[in-house]
């Protein structure tokens, strides 16, 4: 079994215990700014369910934004969530899985899958997947014209509405629903901490306590919410987020780079934040704050993750502090590389 068992940890997976036992006490004291954790979770689902009839949605490419991108969703028997190359003759479909993760990017963190030939990749996939572990839908094969998926101008909100529209079609099986089988933690790069607890016996809740903390306009936010209809539509419209110092780089010297030279983001996809204030005008004000960046990161990055669980959902709590594409699918990893899940 991996790790050693800390008092307040649990079992550490990865990184220096004293550094983990600081994050800790720093996530402790930033205050709640916005608290749904008193919300019912979302209702047990017996049967498996997939769309009822095929969408297509469209916008300009992440990686190619003078090109548009479109994903078409369609019904399936497979058990899970698939994407397919549909410009790539006779390429296998790629299942979301952990064992199908390439990469999480190095000049623009992503989540990047790939199954078999180093050509039959999709790129940027968490805004997609994420809606694995945040909607109703528990098989689904989306097929894309590239490995470049669109970007949208409100987060994952036109992919919502396509899922929604579609309506629901029930199939045979039985759904299932997996936790961690004790507290396990680890060390994120930034010195954050990522935690997962068990869920309550009897629960099939997902409890999710999130903090940003950046020395920008950002700032601390801090949200604590159970994921079900309300917070993952909530969620699900708020956009990433980028430094203007970021955004700057790669409007000039990332040109020279191709992971970043036709890279799409604008003053209407991504929240630019400055050293004390916004470039653009951000989203999901509570109170006379923006919290944008800390449902992003909760809804669309975290829950990725979770839906590279692909034998079912995943239900428990998280305590996520300076969080990240990496640290978060290192954990998933950990979690099978230990036989640290269990059925519930």
């Amino acid at each position: 079994m991996a790790g050693q068992i800390q008092d307040g940890l649990g079992r550490v997976l990865e990184g220096n215990v004293s550094m983990l036992e600081k994050a800790m006490s720093a996530f402790g004291e930033v205050a709640v700014d916005q608290d749904w954790s008193a919300d019912e979770p979302a209702p047990r689902i017996e049967k498996p369910r997939t769309i009822a009839r095929p969408m297509e949605v469209s916008a300009p490419g992440t990686f190619s934004k003078n090109a548009i991108r479109t994903l078409r969703l369609e019904p399936t028997e497979m058990s899970g969530w698939w994407l397919q190359r549909s410009d790539i003759p006779d390429s296998l479909p790629i299942k979301v899985s952990i064992r199908n993760v390439w990469t999480t990017g190095e000049i623009v963190s992503n989540i990047v899958l790939r199954s078999g030939s180093s050509h039959n990749y999709v790129r940027l996939v968490e805004h997609i997947i994420a809606l694995k572990a945040g909607m109703d839908v528990d098989n689904l094969l989306i097929k894309l014209d590239s490995g470049d998926p669109p970007l949208f101008n409100e987060g994952s909100k036109e992919l919502v509405e396509a899922i929604n529209s579609a309506g629901r079609k029930e199939l045979e099986g039985k759904v299932r629903y997996f936790t961690v089988k004790e507290r396990v933690s680890l060390l994120t790069p930034h010195n954050g901490v990522l935690l997962i607890d068990p869920a309550d016996e009897g629960s099939l809740s997902l409890d999710i306590d999130c903090v940003r903390d950046f020395p920008n306009a950002i700032g601390k936010q801090r949200i604590r919410f159970v994921n079900n209809e309300r917070s993952f539509l909530h969620g699900s419209t708020a956009r990433t987020n980028t430094t203007a110092r970021q955004k700057f780089l790669v409007s000039t010297v990332g040109k020279l780079f191709p992971e970043s030279r036709n890279l799409g983001y604008n003053s209407k996809n991504v929240l630019i934040a400055g050293k004390s204030k916004y470039s653009n005008t951000p989203t999901h004000m509570h109170e006379g704050k923006s919290l944008e960046a800390a449902w992003h990161r909760a809804v669309l990055d975290l829950l990725a993750a979770l839906a590279l669980i692909d034998e079912g959902r995943f239900v428990g709590k998280i305590i996520d502090y300076k969080g990240g594409h990496y640290p978060d699918v290192e954990m998933v990893k950990l979690l099978y590389a230990h036989d640290l899940l269990v059925e519930v």
